[in-house]
């Protein structure tokens, strides 16, 4: 039996956000219900053999909590029974603070919610607006109390960098606003304008800061959070000591997850999968991909629409980017305990390079690249990776 994580994706959002490209839209009672008899029936099948046991679970989207305290609660406990959840289990559901959550967040709490994640994205109102997030700075602090009196003590906040009109005034306002909750974790990331969202097509009347500027947002924040006592242990992700999140390091540490629903991805058994954007199809059953479970060693009875194969996963050029996304970046010795040999000396040679300008950085364990680095991961990594 191993440890995994658990993602189950919830695709309704009562409206949706001008940059957002994830995959959601507005979703009526009926089809909240029915999707969530799919979600009961796939970790029916997912669970039968008993083989997978959860110590995360992670509600993303769209807006999780628009489905209520009662669909999630059914959820939950029936993730809890075929997975044998652990008592210490991080459970983790997002919300928009612009929705009263108050009974919802009181029901998920008994259930077993113990992790609140907010998409607070700005402590500027103007932001706010341009953004067309539905919520105010008021429902932020309503919200928060709410999960209080709930009892889910541990709360991560979304911050978002270089928004249209974003100056470093208002940044440090915004860092203000959050720093005022204390929250255990705080993910902050740069505003990528996406093709096929409504801020692609406008982008050039965005009045987006540039490059430059955006870095130096980053940079900023970083240096600002790093200072109020919150810890950068992820290119985006901040968190004071010993709150890290515990279901998204199984992403960076290439350890096994398993993703429910339109869009979610998966890696088990070293093997990549993932579920097509399409809610038509995962309620009906979809076509036939039953191959993909066989190479799990799964039939795929109940499940309404077994997932895609996209190919091995885990090997250690896979690894070694994982890693370097990472604060602590790439252990060598970790590395060599998994794979039986030590990183490949093309890979340290190439990352060595990178010393003198300032984007990487020697660890006691190995190599890992700083804030600045971060900003310039993908090119870095490519070259670093070029010859593993």
């Amino acid at each position: 039996m191993q440890n995994i994580g658990l993602y189950v994706h919830v695709p309704f959002c009562a409206s949706k956000c001008a940059y957002c490209d994830f995959y959601s839209f507005a979703g009526s009672p009926a089809l909240m219900d029915a999707y969530t008899d799919a979600l009961l029936r796939e970790l029916d099948a997912w669970g039968a053999a008993g083989e997978l046991r959860a110590d995360t679970v992670y509600f993303g989207g769209g807006t999780p909590s628009l489905l209520g305290g009662e669909r999630l609660a059914r959820i939950l406990e029936r993730a809890a029974v075929r997975f044998s959840l652990s008592a210490d289990a991080e459970v983790t559901l997002e919300a928009n603070p612009a929705d009263d959550l108050r009974l919802t967040l009181e029901t998920v709490c008994r259930a077993g919610v113990n992790r609140l994640s907010l998409g607070v994205q700005s402590g500027a109102a103007a932001e706010l607006t341009a953004l067309g997030r539905r919520h105010s700075l008021d429902d932020v602090a309503r919200t928060v109390e709410d999960a209080a009196r709930a009892g889910i003590r541990n709360l991560s906040m979304d911050l978002m960098l270089a928004l249209p009109r974003q100056t470093m005034e208002s940044l440090g306002q915004s860092i203000k606003f959050l720093a005022g909750f204390a929250p255990e974790h705080i993910s902050a990331y740069l505003l990528k304008i996406e093709e096929g969202t409504p801020f692609f097509d406008r982008r050039e009347g965005l009045c987006l800061p540039d490059e430059d500027q955006a870095a130096d947002m980053y940079l900023a924040a970083v240096k600002e959070l790093e200072g109020l006592g919150w810890r950068q242990y992820e290119i985006s992700n901040f968190a004071l000591p010993g709150r890290e999140s515990r279901h998204n390091l199984k992403y960076w540490n290439a350890e096994p997850y398993l993703g429910l629903g339109p869009a979610a991805h998966s890696f088990l058994q070293g093997i990549r999968f993932y579920y097509p954007r399409d809610v038509r199809a995962y309620l009906a059953g979809g076509p036939d991909r039953d191959g993909a479970l066989k190479q799990l060693g799964m039939d795929g009875t109940g499940s309404p629409s077994p997932p895609l194969l996209e190919g091995e996963g885990g090997g250690p050029a896979e690894y070694a980017m994982l890693r370097f996304r990472l604060a602590a970046g790439l252990d060598f010795g970790a590395f060599a305990a998994r794979y039986g040999r030590p990183p490949h000396p093309g890979l340290v040679r190439r990352a060595e390079r990178y010393l003198e300008a300032g984007y990487m950085r020697r660890t006691p364990e190995g190599l890992a690249l700083t804030p600045t680095g971060f900003l310039l991961s993908n090119p870095i990594l490519a070259d670093v990776l070029e010859e593993v």
